[in-house]
């Protein structure tokens, strides 16, 4: 690969140079907050030019942001790059790159699947294999895929099926020598100037594929116009326009599905969407949605419950405001949409900066009861304690709030976890405050913090994992030497409410 990397950043326009009213972007924004769903970013491209971009406090441009299944997207171009190559072919059979791995008597089913059956999520499962692959395979996550029974013929039956995309990566390695992450870097990545993409491997290091992969939001977006462009960037062909057009078509019908734009049929490893749109996306919001007929592209993440509920605001909002000529100019609108993107934010807890109980439990360490979180103890300290806390840890704060805040406008929150004890710097007036500290797997360190006593002995606080969609909000009632804590999360695989967790000092 000899093509020349970029780091030129897409380039930006007005609303209404390229045909959508500043207002109308005011009246998605305003919906999307209305209806309770939490956006952590977002950027519009229209004709080319970004038009509207934001990021939800404590989110940042800078950072990267978990795509979870929108890895797919980018598992399924890898592929489409290896078939351009000559390395592969759609029909190519599964169990051909792996007869090591094969069941002693494999099914016809099974004989029968094709790299294409795998990208169109038509593999012949009754259901999602990812479990298996562990659970069945071990540290052999093939050998767990290919033991699951296939009860249908391939290419005939939908079933969303992220361990498909795992195995679309295993062989995409196996043919070019190099993970999913170093086999795109000089054919896409670089080409678009996206950098610092990590992507998370199973045991044996084969890129997961369905999942694990870590852009920022401008990266989702350039992504999303290299495939509205039909494969071209700065007058440079990356894909086959061919792909685009097989990759993002009607590939299998998948009208069991119980949203609307999750039944408008299915391509390869991206979905179709109503008004002849398409997207890929991931685990609660994160979204690449690609606009062909409004020549626009839409890159969001988010925390979301509702999936569908966003989209909805977009065809409302966005759709009918999008015309085929330059508006009139604004300067008004667009200084009014321009101050609400800048000043974006998650909402932090609502209440008091101090309480007669700060001083009591300044300090203190309270002893968890065994929980789902992992949390062994938890502590507090307020005032002076906090700023001790604070310098005795990497947290700084955002915005506004720097290290000269007084005292009173910050505590700190300490918690203990298999990984050590992490003190996390909080916001006590209404602003967010960041520390860079592993308390979970699921992110390298970013955690902001932000909190308030909604009455005299009860703290919440919001810590909010810059890099994933996860705020949770915690509420912790102090009663004597106890702590009682109601733990809710923003979004999670988890179907029902965490129970209260108790500590005791």
């Amino acid at each position: 690969m000899n093509r020349a990397p970029t780091d030129q950043p897409l380039p930006r326009a007005t609303p209404e140079s390229r045909g959508i009213a500043s207002a109308a972007i005011l009246a998605f924004i305003d919906a999307v907050e209305a209806s309770g769903h939490e956006l952590h970013s977002l950027i519009l491209v229209r004709h080319g030019h970004v038009v509207a971009e934001g990021w939800w406090d404590p989110y940042r441009s800078e950072a990267p942001h978990v795509l979870y299944s929108l890895s797919k997207s980018f598992a399924s171009t890898a592929a489409g790059l290896a078939v351009a190559e000559g390395r592969l072919s759609l029909d190519d059979q599964v169990l051909s790159f792996f007869t090591e791995d094969a069941p002693a008597e494999p099914s016809d089913n099974l004989k029968a699947m094709r790299l294409r059956d795998l990208l169109a999520m038509a593999t012949g499962h009754d259901k999602d294999s990812t479990p298996s692959l562990a659970q069945v395979g071990g540290d052999n996550w093939v050998k767990g895929f290919l033991a699951c029974p296939v009860e249908h013929a391939p290419g005939t039956h939908f079933v969303y099926n992220s361990g498909a995309t795992y195995m679309v990566s295993a062989i995409v390695q196996k043919v070019t020598g190099e993970r999913l992450l170093d086999y795109l870097t000089p054919r896409l990545f670089e080409p678009l100037g996206i950098y610092g993409a990590t992507w998370d491997r199973c045991p044996r290091g084969i890129d997961i594929g369905g999942w694990g992969l870590k852009l920022k939001t401008e990266d989702i977006a350039r992504f999303g116009q290299l495939y509205l462009q039909r494969g071209l960037w700065n007058g440079e062909r990356l894909l086959p326009e061919e792909w685009v057009e097989q990759a993002t078509s009607f590939q299998v019908a998948n009208a069991g599905m119980s949203n609307a734009d999750w039944r408008q049929g299915y391509g390869f490893q991206f979905w179709r969407c109503r008004h002849n749109a398409y997207r890929g996306d991931g685990a609660f919001g994160q979204y690449c949605l690609v606009m062909p007929e409004q020549d626009a592209v839409l890159a969001i993440t988010a925390g979301l419950k509702d999936m569908q509920g966003p989209l909805d605001r977009v065809w409302e909002r966005l759709l009918p405001a999008m015309r085929a000529e330059p508006l009139a100019d604004n300067p008004a609108g667009q200084q009014a949409l321009s101050a609400r993107l800048a000043a974006l934010k998650l909402p932090t807890p609502v209440g008091e900066p101090d309480s007669p109980w700060a001083a009591e439990i300044s300090g203190r360490t309270y002893a968890l009861e065994p929980n789902a979180h992992g949390y062994e103890s938890i502590g507090f300290d307020f005032g002076s304690a906090a700023e001790q806390s604070a310098e005795s840890s990497s947290g700084h704060s955002y915005g506004e709030a720097s290290a000269t805040t007084a005292p009173e406008g910050r505590g700190a929150v300490r918690i203990r976890n298999a990984r050590g004890e992490h003190r996390i710097a909080c916001g006590l007036d209404g602003r967010w405050m960041r520390t860079e500290t592993p308390l979970h797997d699921s992110h390298r360190g970013a955690v902001a913090a932000a909190g308030a006593w909604r009455d005299a002995t009860t703290f919440v606080f919001r810590l909010c994992f810059t890099e994933t969609p996860f705020c949770p909000t915690l509420a912790c009632h102090f009663d004597g030497e106890t702590v009682h804590i109601d733990y809710q999360a923003n979004c999670g695989f988890r179907a029902e409410p965490y129970p209260e967790v108790v500590g005791r000092s």
